[in-house]
Formats: structure tokens, C-alpha cells, sequence
């Protein structure tokens, strides 16, 4: 875990890693509570019977379940002290270049891309994020994910 001991102190990052998370071991659970969630049944997600059969071979993670496991695995990657809250913000360029399996170990690594004031007592954090799979040589998903952190 790389830490921060400021908001000023992120600027001298740019550019920088901020390492590998640990890995994490995606469900079929994870996969239909998801598809639940959003109404996202597809048979690509929630029929193991039938996935195995199709262009996969078994289930997969949704796209959009992928990139929002930023959520859960970017906070392992680092920490900036003396904020009052972070916001997601956003996400630029989001690409899912290859799938995630049902039962897949997963990991998530970042690079600092920009870190841009926004007012006084706000700046804007771009991270460059890659979700690999284990065993894999494409990426699951590559994404610019934006966060705002408040003073």
C-alpha cells in the first residue's frame, strides 16, 4: 500500500505505479448477484449449462461488474491522509479486452496518470487501472478510472 500523507504530496506521482493488489477469487455468486442487480441475465453470465457450450467454455463476469471491482480493489493499492471524502467520479477509456471466468482469480494494479486541482479544497486523481486474470496474457479490463479527494 502506497500512502500519501496529503493531497499536495499526489502531484509528485504522476507517472508512478502504485503496485498489485492480492489476488481475489471471482464467484459464480458474485456473477448472478450482479446480473441480479442490473436485470442482466444473459446466458453468458448465469447459465453454467448452457455457457458451456458457448465462445467461453463458461460463464463470465459481466463488464461492467469487472470495472466496478475497482471499487473494492483500489483502496488496497493506496491511501491519502488528511481528506475529508473521496468520490468516484468516473471512468474514461473503459476497454474489457479479454474475459473474466466464473471461479477466476483476478488482480488489479494502477498508475498515477494526472493529478488536477479542481477547487481549493478539491483535486481530481486519474488512475490508469488494469484487472488481469491469473494465467492470462490479456488484461480483463484496462480503464482510466477518475476520483475526486476533498480536503
Amino acid at each position: 500500500m502506497r500512502t500519501f500523507d496529503s493531497i499536495d504530496s499526489l502531484g509528485g506521482a504522476v507517472g508512478q505505479s502504485l503496485g498489485v493488489t492480492d489476488w481475489i477469487l471471482l464467484h459464480q455468486n458474485t456473477i448472478d448477484q450482479f446480473a441480479d442487480a442490473t436485470g442482466d441475465h444473459q446466458w453468458i453470465h448465469t447459465d453454467p449449462e448452457r455457457a458451456r457450450s458457448g465462445p467461453f467454455g463458461t460463464t463470465v463476469a459481466h463488464g461492467y461488474l469487472t470495472v466496478s471491482i475497482l471499487a473494492r480493489l483500489l483502496p488496497e493499492l493506496f491511501e491519502v491522509r488528511g481528506i475529508s471524502m473521496a468520490v468516484n467520479y468516473g471512468s474514461n477509456k473503459v476497454r474489457f479486452p479479454a474475459p473474466v471466468p466464473s471461479g477466476a482469480r483476478i488482480r488489479a494494479s494502477a498508475v498515477v496518470s494526472a493529478v488536477e486541482p479542481v477547487a481549493t479544497n478539491c483535486v481530481q486523481l486519474t488512475l490508469t487501472a488494469t484487472i488481469e486474470v491469473a494465467d492470462t496474457i490479456k488484461p480483463a479490463c484496462v480503464a482510466e478510472a477518475v476520483i475526486r479527494l476533498y480536503r
